[in-house]
């Protein structure tokens, strides 16, 4: 029997990261896959990124348009609202056999309430991280509500069983991030920098800065401290607009002040194709990205993680932590420039995410004991 999952999405970053996985699900001839897609990815304003979707060819099962451009948390926990109710109507409509869920943001936690309400398996992926911001207990809420997870390490793994979650139901698969990584066809860095208008002998940093809800107020400050420490290191730098949270907007205006500078190009999106080849040739990362923590490991890129975001997140060895200050940041970059490209190594998986998620959903029991969850200690 085929088994019908719903996976949801709300941001380009969830669908990148998750895109090799999704494919690798689809073409599976026990999966059925259905996206269900809302947020940031029916706002012009942010690409309109369900276009992307659209073009992979993935089913899409259904959409829930929301207001995104959350300047506050109450209108963040309003979006949550509306997305509920939405879920609560596709997932009676569908019937799907499981609902797939990744990481911490508000549409996911909406999802896992409705599916729990209408007794629908749960699996989560990446669960059992720590970030230190309300990101974190939005991700272990998450996890409490669900049935499987899919962690990315070790760690992770042992993080949720010590939070209840039976052994048996945690399975680690690695981070769906680094799928197609080491062996992706890419652009050389003259080919990129010469399409951005850079100079390929100086540096370049790929900027990629998001707000943190409880420093929502400094936001804008913190950006342009951030663009004042790369203008003083010579930096060019492709710097992504952030997303639609609480301080998305103060540090959208700190990035224009720059548009018309030469030496910093501002893009509302990059597909996922074209921003892992950025992170492959750029001569560092910067911001609070979790790509910076995950993915950038897998090409050796130095990063340097400015602020809480990805605060207490399982660290490789390229990362380079700063507070969200301009002469922290300038130590910063100055400590990744000197040290140059790491070696790639990560702790985040054998790249094989895909592989291992679609086998286990195709094959992991479903019976009506699976609902009835309660903690393991």
């Amino acid at each position: 029997m085929i088994r019908k999952i719903l996976y949801v999405s709300g941001t380009r970053a969830d669908y990148g990261l998750m895109e090799a996985t999704l494919q690798r699900i689809a073409a599976h001839p026990g999966l059925e896959l259905g996206l269900v897609v809302t947020g940031m990815h029916l706002d012009p304003r942010y690409g309109a990124t369900i276009e992307e979707i659209e073009r992979a060819g993935l089913h899409i099962a259904g959409r829930i348009p929301s207001e995104v451009a959350g300047s506050t948390g109450a209108e963040m926990a309003r979006g949550i609202a509306t997305m509920l109710a939405g879920l609560t109507t596709i997932f009676e409509r569908e019937v799907p056999d499981l609902v797939l869920l990744l990481g911490d943001r508000g549409e996911m936690l909406a999802a896992a309430i409705a599916a729990i309400h209408l007794n629908i398996p749960i699996v989560h992926i990446h669960g059992g991280e720590r970030s230190g911001t309300v990101d974190e207990p939005v991700r272990h809420a998450i996890s409490k509500l669900a049935h499987y997870h899919f962690a990315a390490t070790d760690e992770a793994r042992e993080r949720l069983i010590r939070m209840g979650e039976e052994p048996a139901r945690v399975t680690v698969v690695g981070a769906p991030g680094l799928v197609g990584l080491a062996d992706s066809p890419r652009r050389t860095r003259e080919a990129l920098a010469g399409e951005a208008g850079f100079d390929p002998t100086r540096p370049i940093a790929l900027m990629v800065y998001h707000p943190v809800l409880q420093d929502a107020g400094s936001a804008g400050a913190e950006t342009a401290a951030l663009l004042a420490a790369l203008a003083a290191h010579d930096c060019q730098v492709l710097a992504l607009l952030p997303n639609a949270d609480a301080g998305g907007q103060s540090i959208r205006e700190a990035l224009e002040t720059a548009r018309g500078n030469k030496r910093v190009k501002i893009v509302t999106h990059l597909s996922r194709r074209i921003f892992i080849e950025w992170m492959a040739v750029a001569d560092l990362m910067v911001g609070n990205s979790s790509s910076g923590i995950i993915e950038a490991a897998t090409f050796g890129t130095p990063v340097v993680n400015v602020g809480p975001r990805q605060n207490l997140r399982q660290r490789n060895g390229n990362v380079i932590d700063v507070p969200p200050s301009e002469a922290d940041i300038a130590t910063g970059l100055q400590a990744a420039l000197a040290a140059g490209r790491y070696v790639p190594a990560n702790v985040y998986g054998d790249g094989l995410a895909d592989q291992h998620i679609s086998n286990l959903l195709a094959t992991m029991a479903l019976h009506p004991d699976v609902l009835r969850k309660s903690n393991a200690f």
